[in-house]
Formats: structure tokens, C-alpha cells, sequence
């Protein structure tokens, strides 16, 4: 039984739980499982991506009936679960800072048209630059949004919470989308001992019966229409209506929390006050960093000093009434904040809080803001030692020296000033000039020759030495096999994933030519923009006319998943660029998720295999031949198996860029760590995807397709089978039981191979 934070609960009404030691997120999943949701959309984002992974593991085994929707991205997850809440299904989502920004556009839709749902929010820094630990700045983007929004200290807050939640969206009152938001890192990965109910009856006997009185897209005989255009008048009194239904959701969350103490033994009060009762100084944290300043007040309160610690469980609507009623006796308060309000001197709850102090006219509290702990820079007692002090600095002077300041910073040291370890290397270094390309006007192709591949490699290395890649990451050696066919300077823009993050952990960077980064949905759209401007430069002379140089956006781990919109944008537009895409078959960045270039039957962390399930439901996107169907001048594949083939391919696509406009190049790359397979045999795996026809080598030039290499031809073809057994994640499917799969994907790999032929023999295919 759960050990009781309250003895006004009568023991015999708490139900039956089991006590476990899991993490935040691990508690998240637990109960959409036992709330069994209808629909969950998802989209892979750090921290946040396990919530799915462990949900696919649940469903495999038959622990919930959750339909699982795999989306294009976050936009594309937020309008999945639109579209399901809709219909009146109760839905489910997790996500976390930039996936949250990717969103953003369709979070005020679902609260302004009142369709309840859950979010768990698992707070982490938005870029730029990129920091994938956890502070607030996603969480105050999503105060204005109109969804409720509860926050979690601790695994078992993100729990109970998350069961609130659902009972408090669907309330007749509300009827409004709920955020349970809480640390990531800090309380999404870190283990605690939790409870939770044994029979999922109880879970589901407490929220009640999904609503049905409420117009939904669910019954043919009565029509309706969601969303019609408003006039400001009526825009006016929809508005009106949220906001009340808001502030009716703070009085809801009392009512459903005391019947959820009732049930389960805690309480959960719209504030968490720690030893506030007689509190002179006092501290106000946002979720996991409260745990640790509450170790703080104990040890201040044997010194005398009369502390406390405030921490909301509810900051949508604002619990302003309880604050003043918590600070009516406190002399002085220090607000920490893991995000800033940028200009506004102070952050949100700074200003909220002070704003609802000012309400009262008798409250003398001397209030002071510090924002602290962004990127997921560790809190530690000492820390909130130091807030205490602070505010019992200002108590005892009447006033703050610093009302606003940021905590933690510290400045330049010219000692430490960074240094350029690697001399800049640039124009003729990468001049090799051994490569000739030219065009045959007869046949509208380029014409490419080479020399032995050993005369190439006095071309230094784009990359310097230093990267963090796993052992027998395919990425790098692809990379610079493709860049050995490239002559002279290049700008380089790497969008999100592995390739970007293992070569550019600040303050170093194993690039020696110029790099971007930005993130997975925007970096065909960006290069294409410092491309133009680069070129725009150029011709009114404002940069010199005699620079040069090929501009190549780097992409993978489900980057042409997410990217494929600003992809075909700009390739449709047909900027002077390569799009170069490493496929891994998944999002091995965030952990090994399903993408949709992840083949039909294989094992990712999403698309798990057990007695319900072997692996991803559906076949893998063919990316070269969408990007063909844009008419841009050059699309090729290539692997580092063959390494001649794909040199060409590259001084191909560099002339292509240069005089004519975009090009698509997709390299089949291995992730030892993820395909669950030997380091050694990297280049012996994307040989054996080839001899298969999983993966063909040709070219889309001018719209003539070329198969490259036929293996076939080469008395070299194997089956599909040659390929999966090198790699843990495909075995399963070389089993008896799973028989049918292979066989449909082998016959899927035909069909292709054989479209891809017949475009071969015939040039207007």
C-alpha cells in the first residue's frame, strides 16, 4: 500500500498499489498505458522520445491498445492527435523544446476550439545554440498557448498528474488540452521509488467514461464544422469563453486532486509549501530543483532561520490567490527561474508573481529574480544555499541589491581565450586537380574521369581528427569518400544528428572548413539562403568576386523525414546546392527510433518485436526517387563499397551545382551500434545491401535514369537473406514464424528494382 503524505486520507478508500523505481518517464508511459488512450502521434525528440519507445515495448506485449502514429515531425505529430481528438478520442503526445517550437502553430488551435488531450512536456533548452539537457525556456513558450499546464517534481508526481490530467481536460467545465511538464534528465531519467495502482481498472474508474456529449467528428448523421472562420466579434467572445473555462480549470484541479488523495494517499494542493506555515525567507523553484532546496530549509530551521520553499503543481491558470496567501508573512523571496523573459526584467513567474502581490496592498515581501540552471546546469544544495542567503541579505537590509540578475555566469578570461588548433585549410589544398569532368553534348550527360583512388588521397580530410562517432560509424568514412570528389572550398551545413553533434561540441569543432548547423526541418532552406546571399554579394561586389565555393547540406537520422517539406522547396526553386543524405534507417541520434526510411520487418526502439509485433508495419521511403520527381538536374545513390562509383557521382554533383542547380545524393551508411552489428563489417554490409538490390547505385541526370552498377550483370546478385544476417536488428526475420514479412519485403525490393530497370532501358521513363 502507498504510505500516506496525509492522515486525514481514510486508509480503507486507498486503493491497491505497487510500489516500483522507475523515472519520470517510465511513469508516464506506465499511465497512458493503463489509461489505454486511443491514439497517441509522436515524433522522436530528447528527452522526451523514451515515452513512446516504452509505450511500443508495452503494446508488443499486449499491455495497451494505444494506436501508434509515427508522424513526420512534431507539426505533423500535433496534428495527428488534433485530428484523433477531434473525433472524441482520447489522445496522448510527448514532447520537448524545439519539438514543442515545431509545434507551437497548432497548440493554440486545439485549446481555442476546446478538444481535450494530454502532453507530457519534458522541459529542455530550445537551441539556439543546440543543448539537449533540460531547463524551461520550451515551458514558457507554452504559457500563452491556452492549454492547462500542471508541473511534476518527481516520478511520482508525473504519474498521478498525468491521470489528473486526462479528468481534468475532459471535465465539463475545461474541455481544454492539458501540459504536464516536468525536468528532463532530472526527473524524466532519474530513478525514484513511485506507486502506482495495481489493477488499471481503478486508473480508468477514476477518470470515467470518455465524454460523448460534444460535437465530434464522429457521427455521419450529424454533420458539423470545426474551426469556421470568426469575425473579431465573435473571435472576441470565443476567447472569453477559453479564458473562463481556464481560470474554472484551477478550481476543477482542487476538486480532482482531493478525490485523487482520496484514492491513491497524496495530495497534491495547487502549491507544494515546504515549512511555510511561520516561513520569514523563502524560495520559489519550478519542479525537481524544489526537492533539492527543500534539503536546504531542514538544515537552515536547526540554525533558526525560518525558511520555506513554494513550488507550483499548477501554473496554468496562475495560482494567484494562493500565492498571496502563501507570502502574506514572508519578508523576502528569491524566484529562480530556469528561463528568462528576454528585456523584461525578469522572467514569466517573476512578473506573474509580482503582479499577483500586487494585488494585495498590505504585502511587504521584498521579491528577487534569478535565472539559473539553463542547459541543464546542475542545481546543488549549495546553490540553494545561496539563494536562501541572498534573500536573507535582502530581509535584513529592507531591500534587494539586485532585484534581477542571472546566477551562475562568470566572465571572459582572456587565459582562456579559444585558439585555433588547426590551421584554416582552404582553395588549392582541396585543388587536387586530377579530377576532370566535361560534358558530352550528344548526350547531355557529364563525362567524369578519375585517377587511382591512392593518387586522391593527398586531399586532406574535410574533418580533422577528434570526432566522438561510435566505433565503425559508416558516417565519416562515407563523407569524406563523397568530399575527396569534390575539388576546391566548400560551406557545409549540417542539420541535426549524429554527424553534426559528435564533430562540434563547443568550445571545439572538428570541422576545418566552414560549418552551420540548424535543426532537422530547416537546413535545405537555410543553405539555399546563405547560398543566394553569399552569391547576391558576390555581384554588387561587396565580397570578393574571385571566392568560390560548393555549397553541400548534410542530412540524416531522419532528417529527409522531418526536412522533406524545405527539401522539395528547395529543390523546386532549384538553388545552385547538394542535398546530401546519410541514411542510418533511423533516428540513431535520439536512440535508434523508427524512420521512414527504416525497411519494412526491422527492429528499431519504435517499432520493437514480440508476440504482437515483428518490427516497423510498412515499407521504406524511396527518398532519391521523390527528390527525381522534383526534375532536378542530378540525383545519384552511392556507398562506400564502392568507392570509384560514388567519386564520380560527387564531381558529377559538384559540376551539376555549380552550373545548372540542385542536387539530390543519398548514401547508404552503417550504424554498428543501432543495426546491432559487428564494427568490422561496415563496408561488407552496404556491399551485401547492393548485390540484394535493396539498395540499387544509379543516377537520375537530367531526368535519364543509369543504373551504375547491376549485380546482375556482375554475376554478383544474393538474396535479401545475405543482407539481414549480418545485422542484429533484422535475425527475427530470417525465422520461420516470420517468413511472410521477409517475403513481402523481398517481393517489394523486386518491384522496385525492376521499375528502376525499366527506366534504365527507357529514357522517358
Amino acid at each position: 500500500m502507498a504510505i500516506l503524505e496525509e492522515k486525514l486520507y481514510n486508509i480503507e478508500k486507498i486503493a491497491e498499489q505497487i510500489v516500483t523505481f522507475e523515472s519520470g518517464n517510465e511513469m508516464a508511459a506506465l499511465a497512458a498505458a493503463q489509461i489505454n488512450y486511443h491514439v497517441m502521434g509522436y515524433f522522436p525528440i530528447t528527452p522526451s522520445t523514451e515515452i513512446a519507445q516504452y509505450l511500443d515495448q508495452m503494446r508488443v506485449h499486449g499491455e495497451h491498445n494505444i494506436k501508434l502514429i509515427p508522424a513526420d515531425g512534431e507539426h505533423g505529430s500535433a496534428g495527428i492527435c488534433y485530428g484523433a481528438a477531434v473525433t472524441g478520442a482520447r489522445v496522448f503526445n510527448a514532447t520537448s523544446a524545439n519539438g514543442l517550437m515545431y509545434m507551437l502553430e497548432q497548440l493554440p488551435v486545439q485549446a481555442g476550439t476546446r478538444f481535450p488531450m494530454v502532453m507530457n512536456l519534458v522541459t529542455r533548452s530550445i537551441s539556439g545554440p543546440l543543448d539537449i539537457r533540460g531547463d524551461h525556456s520550451d515551458l514558457y513558450f507554452a504559457l500563452n498557448t491556452g492549454w492547462v499546464i500542471l508541473t511534476a517534481r518527481t516520478p511520482q508526481a508525473v504519474y498521478d498528474l498525468n491521470i489528473m490530467a486526462l479528468k481534468i481536460a475532459e471535465h465539463s467545465k475545461v474541455r481544454l488540452p492539458v501540459i504536464v511538464a516536468y525536468d528532463g534528465f532530472f526527473t524524466s531519467h532519474q530513478k525514484r521509488k513511485t506507486y502506482y495502482f495495481k489493477e488499471r481498472k481503478v486508473v480508468q474508474q477514476f477518470i470515467g467514461e470518455c465524454p460523448t456529449d460534444y460535437h465530434f467528428v464522429r457521427e455521419m448523421k450529424k454533420p458539423i464544422t470545426i474551426g469556421a472562420h470568426m469575425d473579431g466579434n465573435d473571435l472576441l467572445n470565443n476567447h472569453y469563453q477559453q479564458s473562463e473555462a481556464m481560470y474554472r480549470a484551477g478550481e476543477v484541479f482542487k476538486e480532482v486532486a482531493a478525490e485523487y488523495g482520496t484514492l491513491s494517499g497524496r495530495k497534491y494542493a495547487t502549491l507544494d509549501l515546504y515549512k511555510m506555515a511561520d516561513a520569514e525567507i523563502a524560495v520559489f523553484l519550478l519542479n525537481s530543483a524544489a526537492e533539492t532546496a527543500k534539503d536546504v530549509v531542514d538544515r537552515l530551521r536547526k540554525k533558526g532561520i525560518k525558511a520555506g520553499v513554494i513550488s507550483p503543481n499548477i501554473t496554468r491558470p496562475f495560482p494567484a490567490e494562493d500565492i498571496r496567501q502563501a507570502l502574506k508573512n514572508v519578508k523576502a523571496l528569491l524566484i529562480g527561474e530556469r528561463a528568462d523573459s528576454y528585456g523584461a526584467h525578469g522572467p514569466n513567474m517573476t512578473n506573474e508573481i509580482k503582479s499577483a502581490l500586487q494585488e494585495d496592498k498590505e504585502n511587504k515581501t521584498i521579491v528577487l529574480s534569478r535565472v539559473f540552471g539553463l542547459g541543464g546546469k546542475d542545481f546543488f544544495a549549495d546553490d540553494a544555499e545561496k539563494f536562501f542567503m541572498m534573500a536573507i541579505e535582502a530581509k535584513e537590509k529592507g531591500a534587494a541589491q539586485k532585484s534581477f540578475d542571472y546566477y551562475g555566469h562568470v566572465p571572459g578570461d582572456d587565459k582562456e581565450k579559444l585558439t585555433q588548433v588547426i590551421t584554416p585549410q582552404y582553395g588549392d589544398v582541396y585543388q587536387s586537380g586530377l579530377i576532370h569532368v566535361s560534358k558530352d553534348e550528344e548526350t547531355n550527360k557529364l563525362k567524369v574521369k578519375i585517377p587511382p583512388l591512392r593518387a586522391l588521397t593527398s586531399k586532406p580530410k574535410r574533418l580533422a581528427s577528434g570526432h566522438g562517432a561510435c566505433p565503425g560509424c559508416g558516417i565519416f568514412s562515407g563523407l569524406e569518400l563523397f568530399f575527396k570528389g569534390i575539388e576546391g572550398d566548400v560551406v557545409v551545413l549540417f542539420q541535426t544528428g549524429c554527424a553534426y553533434v559528435v564533430t562540434t561540441a563547443y568550445p571545439y569543432s572538428s570541422h576545418k572548413q566552414t560549418t552551420i548547423h540548424n535543426l532537422f526541418q530547416n537546413g535545405p532552406a537555410t543553405l539555399s539562403g546563405t547560398l543566394e546571399a553569399f552569391l547576391e554579394l558576390k555581384n554588387r561586389g561587396e565580397i570578393n568576386i574571385a571566392q568560390d565555393a560548393t555549397f553541400v547540406m548534410v542530412t540524416g537520422d531522419g532528417g529527409m523525414d522531418i526536412g522533406m517539406g524545405s527539401a522539395i522547396g528547395t529543390a523546386l526553386r532549384n538553388h545552385k546546392l547538394i542535398m546530401l543524405e546519410y541514411d542510418n534507417e533511423g533516428y540513431m541520434n535520439t536512440g535508434s527510433q523508427m524512420s521512414y526510411s527504416t525497411p519494412i520487418g526491422h527492429m528499431t526502439s519504435t517499432t520493437n518485436v514480440g508476440p504482437l509485433q515483428s518490427g516497423k508495419a510498412f515499407h521504406h521511403k524511396d527518398t532519391a526517387q521523390i527528390m527525381a520527381a522534383a526534375n532536378i538536374p542530378y540525383v545519384f545513390t552511392g556507398t562506400e563499397a564502392f568507392p570509384q562509383d560514388l567519386i564520380k557521382k560527387a564531381a558529377k554533383a559538384q559540376w551539376y551545382a555549380k552550373n545548372v542547380g540542385t542536387v539530390y545524393g543519398k548514401l547508404l551508411i552503417t550504424c554498428p551500434l543501432n543495426w546491432k552489428s559487428d564494427d568490422r563489417y561496415g563496408q561488407k554490409i552496404v556491399e551485401a545491401a547492393v548485390h540484394s538490390n535493396f539498395f540499387p547505385l544509379y543516377e537520375v541526370e537530367q531526368g535519364v535514369t543509369t543504373i551504375t552498377y547491376d549485380p546482375e550483370q556482375k554475376k554478383k546478385q544474393v538474396p535479401l537473406s545475405e543482407w539481414l544476417k549480418y545485422m542484429g536488428k533484422t535475425k527475427h526475420l530470417l525465422k520461420e514464424e516470420n517468413k511472410s514479412i521477409l517475403t513481402e519485403f523481398e517481393k517489394e525490393i523486386e518491384k522496385r528494382w525492376k521499375r528502376l530497370k525499366a527506366r534504365h532501358e527507357n529514357p522517358y521513363l
